[in-house]
């Protein structure tokens, strides 16, 4: 038996919203025997859905919601895992034998691995020592990325930590004019999928979509603009002074990829590389596994990747990372974050690219995953499974190709169209457009020219502003 825990970065890191959908992605990982720990009462649609993929019958999972905490059910409060309640609970979902082969959670959080440790299993955690010390924090921050990929030889853009506004100031400074862009990227040291990026522009027209940066701020000219926009900005950037801040040139033309890597007490392994896209300044899709690169880009993002899983390895850090790089215009590959944790792309290439539709079986065959974009109007789950049946575009196994959903579709409120991600398998030969192109003809609600990215993302808002 394992003990699975549905859990997001911890709240005293980053506030984070309503993540009862995206946390039960735990059910793709999900094996006979497995007891699963969610913030919630998962949605059992879904639950019926992703099982009938994967084969595993729902009588063989044991699923437990945690006692609700500071933020209700819409996110699992750490310290509701230790409620000794709760712990009984588990105790007595593990039955007299409580054999436990290994305790696996999304997030890295010190609550596991007290919770691991309050049932005797804490040497089923990996890392568990390193992340009941907060080890999960200092992986995940982008600052100390950028010292370890410096200490590992691992090639990242020009750039900065900053732990002081002064330091801010002088480094925007430095590094655009030494810039051949005239742009830089500002990073907070916790965000993802771009929401904690700004990016720095001198001229308007390097505003492009696939920067991964979801903010944008036109520099009014010479140092009275940079100081300007800092004397704003560095609470944000910096969470209230609690966090350095990364700022580095600004690369343009480059190609997101990624490589994700196993961290064991043994050693580390490659697991899969990818590609992702962004749409209008956000995540629009990533696709797996990666192609469309040359085999020196190949070997040269493996070859990074592996030193960077190596690098985490060697300070305590255990489980699964992914190493971002960018390709650029030349070909050469640069670093720009690890993610230590079980990223937003283990699902789709483990327990779908290669668990359902078996991407190295002849035919060829390559999984993109969509987010929902802001344009369409879902109404439910079961108004988009049964459109995906009248359109012809459910997964169907004899031809591996279609969609898998790969969460539940939950409103955040009343009456609001549903926001989720989904899986298509596709012929590379054919490849993917066409059959989002019939979804989006079906769902889109707002034309495609009068759409502002900047009104429809939510807190993380998309924003361009001088």
């Amino acid at each position: 038996m394992r003990i699975l825990i549905g859990n997001h970065i911890d709240p005293s890191i980053r506030e984070r919203g309503d993540m009862r959908a995206w946390t039960q992605r735990l059910l793709w990982f999900a094996r006979p025997g497995d007891l699963l720990i969610l913030c919630c009462e998962p949605d059992a649609a879904f639950v019926d859905y992703a099982l009938a993929h994967t084969g595993v019958k729902r009588e063989e999972l044991t699923v437990l919601a945690t006692p609700a905490g500071a933020w209700g059910d819409r996110l699992l409060d750490p310290a509701s895992l230790t409620v000794p309640g709760f712990v009984e609970q588990v105790r007595a979902a593990l039955g007299p034998a409580g054999a436990v082969s290994e305790v696996f959670a999304l997030w890295p959080s010190a609550a596991v691995a007290r919770l691991a440790e309050a049932l005797d299993v804490a040497d089923r955690f990996p890392g568990a020592a390193f992340f009941g010390q907060g080890g999960g924090e200092i992986g995940n921050n982008k600052a100390n990325f950028r010292a370890l990929a410096a200490a590992a030889g691992v090639p990242i853009l020009p750039g900065r930590v900053c732990r002081s506004l002064t330091e801010a100031i002088e480094a925007t400074d430095a590094l655009l004019k030494d810039s051949a862009s005239g742009a830089v990227v500002v990073k907070q040291a916790h965000n993802g999928a771009g929401v904690g990026n700004q990016l720095l522009v001198r001229e308007v027209e390097i505003a492009v979509d696939h920067v991964g940066a979801r903010h944008l701020h036109h520099l009014a000219p010479g140092p009275d603009g940079i100081a300007a926009y800092w004397a704003k900005r560095w609470p944000w950037a910096s969470g209230e002074g609690r966090w350095p801040v990364v700022i580095e040139e600004f690369a343009p033309g480059a190609d997101a990829v990624y490589s994700e890597h196993y961290a064991s007490n043994e050693g580390t392994r490659a697991t899969e590389t990818g590609r992702l896209l962004y749409v209008g300044r956000r995540l629009s899709h990533q696709v797996v596994p990666l192609d469309g690169v040359t085999e020196p880009v190949r070997a040269a993002l493996l070859d990074g990747g592996a030193r960077l899983a190596e690098a985490y390895r060697a300070f305590g850090y255990r489980g699964h990372l992914s190493a971002d790089a960018l390709v650029l215009p030349g070909g050469s590959v640069v670093f720009t974050e690890v993610n230590a944790q079980v990223s937003g792309s283990l699902h789709i290439y483990q327990s779908i690219a290669h668990g359902i539709v078996d991407v190295t079986a002849a035919p060829a065959r390559q999984v993109v995953e969509y987010h929902v974009p802001p344009t369409w109007a879902v109404p439910s789950f079961a108004a988009f499974l049964t459109a995906l049946d009248e359109l012809g575009l459910a997964y169907d196994p004899a031809t591996r190709t279609g969609v898998i959903v790969s969460m539940p579709a939950i409103p955040l409120a009343p009456g609001e169209p549903v926001q989720f991600v989904f899986c298509l398998a596709y012929d590379p030969a054919e490849g993917h457009a066409a059959a989002f192109d019939r979804l989006d003809a079906h769902f889109a609600s707002v034309p495609a020219g009068t759409y502002d990215a900047s009104q429809h993302i939510g807190t993380g808002a998309a924003s361009f502003s001088s």
